[in-house]
């Protein structure tokens, strides 16, 4: 069986403005429909700068990206309309509740006040929230925010869900619930793209991996293929042998 073609990167490159050196040099590769695709690299490596990318949030300096559904090649408002991004910032409003919450961001993709409240409901219950749906978010502990930061990134039933560090700093209850629920949503045919400086979590949760260190592609593969081939069983000590130690202390 071919895999489908969900989103593919031709040389893409970003050099900001004022900075002597790339973010990203020429990146080429392709994510599968139902893929759960890792982007891993040390601090600095461009995978935030990759993501954004693709989320279309910043420019390219060069080189191009497309989506594709059925082999055929989205527009830019279709792709748009498509896609979840929860990043590693909290995205919502502290002083609302997260119904309140939801309401204004789900708003955005034009769903209706019964859809909303609808997706809210299902939402909340699976990921835990449903207690505390009318409270303040401020008042909410870390993993909690983390829940809600999830909830507000797929009320709209994405096609495609990007996840930028989406459990750090959460406790192993909310980690738990998230990756769970994506899991289920990927089992469901959501594509989901990942990055997190959790290389034991990236391991358990990533089917293929693409790895960037200063900017650079280092290796894109399948998870399992890529470990044989390097002989090792943890993806920790492929990440030391392919990028070094000097940046390790950032990861678990």
């Amino acid at each position: 069986m071919i895999n489908s073609i969900c989103i593919k990167t031709e040389n893409l490159s970003k050099r900001y403005r004022n900075s002597e050196e790339e973010s990203l040099s020429k990146i080429s590769f392709t994510i599968n429909k139902g893929d759960k695709f890792g982007i891993l690299g040390p601090n600095g490596a461009g995978k935030t700068t990759l993501i954004s990318i693709l989320c279309g949030i910043i420019p390219t300096s060069s080189g191009k990206y497309s989506y594709y559904e059925n082999d055929t090649v989205l527009s830019l408002v279709d792709i748009k309309k498509r896609l979840g991004f929860v990043p590693q910032d909290y995205a919502f409003y502290e002083e609302l509740s997260p119904i309140q919450n939801m309401m204004y961001f789900g708003s955005f993709y034009k769903l209706s006040i019964k859809e909303i409240t609808r997706r809210s409901e299902e939402i909340f219950n699976i990921l835990g929230i449903s207690n505390v749906a009318h409270k303040k978010i401020k008042t909410f502990s870390g993993g909690m925010k983390r829940r809600m930061n999830l909830a507000i990134g797929i009320i709209h039933k994405p096609a495609v869900l990007f996840l930028d560090e989406p459990t750090v700093g959460a406790d192993v209850q909310s980690k738990h619930a998230m990756l769970t629920y994506i899991n289920f949503l990927n089992s469901e045919g959501t594509t989901v793209v990942y990055t997190s400086h959790h290389m034991s979590e990236a391991q358990e949760f990533c089917n293929r991996i693409v790895l960037i260190n200063k900017g650079e592609l280092v290796v894109c593969d399948e998870l399992k293929p890529l470990l044989q081939k390097y002989n090792t069983s943890s993806l920790k000590s492929l990440f030391i042998q392919l990028t070094g130690t000097q940046y390790f202390d950032h990861y678990e």
